[in-house]
C-alpha cells in the first residue's frame, strides 16, 4: 500500500467514526475531510482553454506560469490547428491547455484543417473535458482594434462549455505585451530603476486599457456574469539554444497566478501552486491545510469517541507535513514527513512504517493520544504545519524548525485558550 493509500484509508476511519458524533460537530468534520481529500488525495492538474489572436502571447503565458521552456512560440505563423488537450509539463507538475486557433487568423495555422472555424475546431475537446477557465488574451496595443471580433469568437467558445456542462465557466482577460506600452524604455519589471513619473505614466495607461477591456466585455450578455478579473502582464522571457534563460521580464504574473487559484476547483489547486512554485501562493496553500487539519484534530479530540489507536489522528499529521512538502516540490512519500520529524526532535527514521511516524509525532506532541486535549491537538498541528512551511518552502535549518515549532505550539495554544475562553 502507497503513504497516499494509507493516509487515504486512514480519513475514511475517520469518517466512519463520526457515525456517532452528535450534529453539528460531524458536519464540520465531514467538510474538512472532504476539502482535505480533495486537496491531497483527489489531485489534478488544472485545465483552462485559452483563446486569442494569433500572437497574442499564449505559448508565452504558459512559459511564464512554469518559468520554463515548455510551450513553443510561434514567432512567424500560427501554430495551433485543431483542439485539443495538451499537457505541458514542467519540472515539478503539468498543465492542461486547449489552445484554440487563433481569432482572425491572417493565415492558416500550420496544424489546421481547412475550412474548420475557431469554435467548431474546439467544439470536440470541450466535450471530452470541462476547463476551470477560459483565459481570453489580447496584446495591449490591439484592445482598441477590432475586438469586438475576438469578443463574439469568446462568447460563442463561452457558450459551447455552458451549453455542453451545463454551468458558466469562469473568464479571466488577461492583456499581454503591456512592456510595449509608450514609454517604451521604461521597464516594468525592474521598477526601481525607472524614474517615477515615467513609470507612473506607463502604469496609468495600463490601468486605462485595462478599464476599458473590462466595460467591453461587461457590455456583452454572453460574458458579463462569468468574468472575473481583467490583467495586464508581461509575459516575456528568451532561451538559450541549450535551455537555459538569457531574460527574464515578466511582470505581475505573480499576482495573475494568486488571482486565478481563487478560480479553481480543490482538485487542481495543489498541482497548480506547486508547478507555479511561487513562495507567496505555497504558504497560502500550505496555511489552507494547516487550518483544514487543525480544525479536523481539535474537532477530533472534542468528540466522545474512545480512540484505543491514535492511527488516524497523527496520520492527518503526516499528511499535513507531506502535503506542504508536496507544495514545495517534495514528493508524496514517507521520508517527506521522516525528514522533518527529524529536523523537529523526533527520532524518526526514512524506512520506519508509518505508525512509526505517528509514535514520532506523539513524542513531539504529548497528550495528543487524549481525545479530550482539543486545545493539544489544535496547538500541535498548527506548529507542525507552520514549522513544517518554514523548513519545506523558506528552507530554515534545522536548528530554526525545531525553534519555531516549540514557539508556534505555546503561541497556537494560547490562542486556542482566548477563543473558547471569549
Amino acid at each position: 500500500m502507497t503513504l497516499r493509500e494509507e493516509l487515504t484509508e486512514q480519513v475514511m476511519r475517520i469518517e466512519e467514526m463520526l457515525d456517532k458524533v452528535p450534529e453539528p460537530v460531524a458536519r464540520k468534520l465531514r467538510d474538512h475531510l472532504k476539502e482535505l481529500r480533495e486537496l491531497l488525495f483527489e489531485q489534478r492538474p488544472p485545465r483552462f482553454v485559452l483563446v486569442g489572436r494569433r500572437g497574442a502571447g499564449k505559448s508565452s503565458l504558459v512559459n511564464a506560469i512554469f518559468g520554463e521552456s515548455v510551450a513553443e512560440v510561434g514567432h512567424e505563423k500560427a501554430t495551433t490547428g485543431r483542439g485539443t488537450w495538451w499537457s505541458y509539463q514542467g519540472a515539478l507538475g503539468t498543465l492542461e491547455l486547449l489552445d484554440t486557433r487563433g481569432l482572425q487568423e491572417g493565415s492558416t495555422p500550420a496544424e489546421a484543417e481547412q475550412g474548420v472555424g475557431v469554435v467548431a475546431s474546439i467544439s470536440e475537446a470541450i466535450e471530452q473535458k470541462a476547463p476551470d477557465a477560459l483565459l481570453f488574451l489580447i496584446k495591449a496595443k490591439e484592445v482598441d482594434a477590432a475586438v469586438d471580433a475576438d469578443l463574439d469568437g469568446l462568447e460563442a467558445i463561452s457558450g459551447l462549455v455552458r451549453r455542453h456542462f451545463g454551468f458558466p465557466v469562469p473568464v479571466v482577460a488577461v492583456i499581454t505585451h503591456c512592456d510595449e506600452l509608450e514609454p517604451k524604455n521604461v521597464r516594468l519589471h525592474e521598477p526601481e530603476q525607472e524614474d517615477d513619473v515615467d513609470l507612473q505614466e506607463k502604469l496609468a495607461r495600463v490601468q486605462r486599457i485595462e478599464q476599458d477591456l473590462y466595460q467591453k466585455m461587461r457590455g456583452r450578455d454572453g460574458l458579463r456574469d462569468q468574468l472575473v478579473g481583467v490583467h495586464g502582464v508581461s509575459a516575456y522571457q528568451s532561451w538559450r539554444r541549450d535551455g537555459t534563460r538569457r531574460a527574464d521580464e515578466r511582470w505581475r504574473i505573480e499576482e495573475l497566478l494568486d488571482f486565478l487559484l481563487d478560480e479553481l476547483p480543490e482538485q487542481a489547486r495543489v498541482e497548480f501552486v506547486r508547478l507555479s512554485q511561487v513562495r507567496a501562493l505555497q504558504h497560502r496553500m500550505a496555511d489552507r491545510l494547516t487550518a483544514v487539519v487543525a480544525g479536523i484534530a481539535a474537532g477530533v479530540a472534542l468528540t466522545p469517541i474512545p480512540l484505543a489507536d491514535i492511527g488516524p489522528i497523527t496520520s492527518l499529521q503526516v499528511s499535513l507535513v507531506v502535503g506542504i512538502g508536496y507544495v514545495a516540490g517534495r514528493k508524496i512519500e514517507l521520508r517527506t514527513a521522516a525528514e522533518f520529524l527529524g529536523a523537529i526532535g523526533a527520532n524518526v527514521g526514512a524506512a520506519m512504517a508509518l505508525r512509526e511516524v505517528a509514535r514520532g509525532l506523539l513524542k513531539v506532541m504529548p497528550g495528543l493520544g487524549s481525545a479530550g486535549s482539543a486545545a493539544i491537538a489544535f496547538a500541535g498541528t498548527r506548529a507542525v504545519g507552520q514549522a513544517a512551511a518554514a523548513y519545506f518552502i523558506d528552507g530554515v535549518n534545522t536548528e530554526k524548525a525545531r525553534k519555531l515549532f516549540k514557539k508556534k505550539k505555546k503561541d497556537a495554544e494560547d490562542e486556542y485558550h482566548r477563543t473558547i475562553e471569549g
